[in-house]
């Protein structure tokens, strides 16, 4: 499934977030996102799964126009074709491990205990299906988001700082689960992240300005030393 953008401007107000965004990504590519606080990272990624609106452009996803869709249709969309990995874990409390996993299941009428466990132990979750996301690790607590995100097997993942609030460790565990399951069932991955680890996992690298995405140029971010995706030439357009 691609993802295709075209010429994307948002604003608040009378305050300008971004324009001129356009960028495509293919099914199996994993394409990281980088930027500096501010410039609209998070609000770009909920464009492309038709949480927030937007002023000018276009976003379509699998041929379909997602600012002609009604909400029904969108989340609908979402429900079926995409997945999302929030930097809150956003885990329900009152449920356990195995049922958060499986919510995405229900909400498609399905009902698989055997891929629940098989998505809990590929992102090393085994044997804690029946713990209370309390009783859990903020790392743990993250792949239980990834196992929910991926468990309807989507075509575009959407992760946002997944690893944002995790040590250096279990961050590289949580990539290591994100970047094998997505390769694995094939699907598209954008990744909205400051961590320099995490960004250079990606396939291409781009960076988020107020005027649009160009190719990450290490020189020019200072944030983020060194970090080019593999032969992508400097200053190409995103």
């Amino acid at each position: 499934m691609t993802l295709i953008i075209q010429n994307l401007g948002k604003s608040y107000g009378q305050t300008p977030v971004f324009s001129q965004v356009s960028l495509r990504v293919a099914p199996g590519e994993f394409v990281a996102i980088v930027g500096e606080s501010g410039v609209g990272k998070s609000t770009l990624l909920n464009c492309m799964a038709g949480l927030d609106s937007w002023d000018s452009g276009t976003v379509r996803l699998d041929g379909q126009d997602l600012g002609t869709l009604s909400d029904e249709q969108l989340a609908r969309l979402r429900r079926e074709k995409t997945g999302f990995v929030f930097q809150a874990f956003h885990v329900l409390p009152h449920l356990s491990v195995a049922q958060n996993v499986a919510l995405p299941l229900m909400l498609l009428g399905q009902h698989d205990d055997a891929r629940v466990q098989a998505m809990l132990d590929a992102v090393g979750l085994t044997g804690l299906g029946e713990r209370l996301p309390q009783q859990l690790s903020g790392g743990q607590l993250q792949r239980v988001a990834i196992a929910r995100a991926l468990v309807h097997r989507p075509m575009l993942l959407l992760a946002d700082e997944p690893t944002g609030n995790l040590d250096p460790s279990t961050a590289a565990r949580v990539m290591d689960a994100l970047v094998t399951q997505t390769r694995q069932h094939g699907a598209a991955m954008v990744l909205v992240t400051h961590s320099v680890a995490a960004a250079k996992r990606a396939d291409r690298v781009l960076t988020l300005t107020a005027t649009g995405l160009i190719a990450y140029v290490g020189a020019s971010e200072p944030h983020l030393p060194d970090v080019r995706a593999p032969g992508a030439p400097a200053n190409a357009p995103g």
